[in-house]
């Protein structure tokens, strides 16, 4: 089976990644992305026979901080910075609706 990226494929990835290639770059691309492919074709030598699929190659923990709540700001320590406010709210141009 031949791994073998042609231009045309090129061309087609680049319009997916909406890119615009020039005739030389796609044959550079192409030569490239085959060798990339042909690389890969490598794992299909490898015995894996008995190795369970998975996710990560390691084993990964979550290390983020137990969302606990916390003491809030005040409604003027959070505004105290604001360009503008009306009351308790930031006030802010208009974005959305009737120009």
């Amino acid at each position: 089976m031949s791994n073998a990226i042609d231009i045309d494929q090129v061309r087609h990835i680049g319009v997916l990644s909406r890119i615009e290639l020039t005739d030389d770059q796609a044959r550079e691309l192409a030569g490239q992305l085959g060798a990339i492919v042909e690389y890969f074709g490598k794992l299909n030598e490898l015995d894996t026979d008995g190795v369970e699929p998975m996710a990560h190659a390691v084993e990964t923990h979550n290390v983020l901080a137990g969302d606990t709540p916390g003491e809030s700001l005040t409604p003027d320590e959070a505004l105290a910075n604001a360009a503008a406010r009306d009351g308790d709210f930031f006030k802010v141009p208009k974005v959305i609706g009737d120009s």
